[in-house]
């Protein structure tokens, strides 16, 4: 983090916050809600300021801005502050201002909602692309390239990391970012980056549940969307029954990013292989800057790459194409 940005994030929301007020406030001190490689973000009462990536695609940003606000998505993706949801650039990085929601409470899985999870994600691929945008391919690929090559420059040659080498080079070149998607499974509108803390409550704290964060969304299969929740449940992270309950859910809501009933895994089973290499290399990644061995739960997604590094190649490779 670094402090600057950081202060300035502050500001900016604050004075969002209080557009029509010019008498002194008595607000809380400016919060960090994130600060990772991808975003720093920062709120001030109800408005929230993000610092986007060095290197954002600033117009394909906008582009996806664009699709928050359109009406058709109203509902389904949490849309920004209006009428200016764009803010002076920082440190070259873009920046965007939003309505604060009430997120997911960690401290309670219990009530994690798997459901409103999946009911969302299947109205969002149902919802056609808006003809009059050109919206860019969603980025669930090329964030898993991004992972390996993480990993790759974090531990260069190191042995431990083959078994997820080897996951990684079983999947097909379109989800390893190589390639474009099958043109059959490439033109849903997707988020691009589907977990818990893509959800929150608007109007903060009991209104219904959206879709944040559209850094990563566009066009491409949505199968994707599902392989975050498939891949842990795979890896016995997600208890069976929480699984069924999204996987029906979205199933009930006429998603399509699966058939309708029967074996869900013809359509999941790449992009859930991608995002176990994904979660496994940033596992990796992290641990190695921290110095330390990775924790369980990042081993038990390691331990999911050297299975399917295990895999006869025919059985890899059944559902690749």
């Amino acid at each position: 983090m670094t402090t600057a940005v950081v202060r300035a994030l502050g500001a900016l929301a604050h004075r969002a916050a209080h557009t029509h007020r010019e008498h002194a406030c008595a607000c809380p001190p400016p919060a960090v809600l994130a600060d990772r490689a991808d975003g720093t973000v920062v709120r001030s009462g109800p408005v929230v300021a993000k610092a986007h990536a060095p290197g954002t695609d600033t117009p394909g940003l906008l582009t996806r801005l664009s699709l928050a606000n359109d009406p058709r998505l109203t509902g389904i993706l949490l849309a920004p502050l209006r009428p200016r949801p764009f803010a002076p650039a920082l440190h070259g990085r873009p920046v965007t201002l939003w309505p604060h929601g009430e997120p997911v409470d960690p401290a309670d899985p219990d009530a994690a909602p798997w459901e409103a999870a999946a009911v969302l994600l299947a109205r969002l691929h149902r919802t056609p692309v808006p003809p009059t945008l050109a919206l860019p391919p969603m980025r669930g690929p090329a964030k898993a390239a991004l992972a390996v090559a993480r990993m790759r420059a974090a531990r260069p040659g190191d042995p431990v990391t083959a078994p997820v080498l080897e996951a990684w080079h079983r999947l097909p070149d379109w989800a390893r970012d190589e390639a474009s998607a099958p043109p059959h499974r490439s033109r849903f509108l997707c988020h691009g980056d589907l977990h818990l803390g893509q959800l929150v409550r608007h109007p903060a704290p009991y209104g219904p549940w959206l879709l944040i964060d559209v850094d990563d969304t566009g066009l491409g299969d949505p199968a994707w969307d599902l392989a975050r929740p498939a891949a842990w449940y795979a890896a016995g992270l997600l208890p069976p029954e929480v699984w069924l309950r999204f996987l029906d859910a979205y199933r009930a809501a006429d998603g399509p990013a699966v058939r309708a009933e029967g074996d869900p895994w013809p359509e999941l089973d790449v992009p859930a292989r991608a995002l176990t290499v994904q979660t496994a290399a940033l596992a990796f990644a992290k641990s190695a800057a921290e110095g330390r061995a990775p924790d369980e739960v990042e081993q038990m997604m390691i331990d999911a790459c050297a299975r399917i590094a295990s895999l006869p190649h025919e059985l890899a490779a059944e559902h690749s194409s």
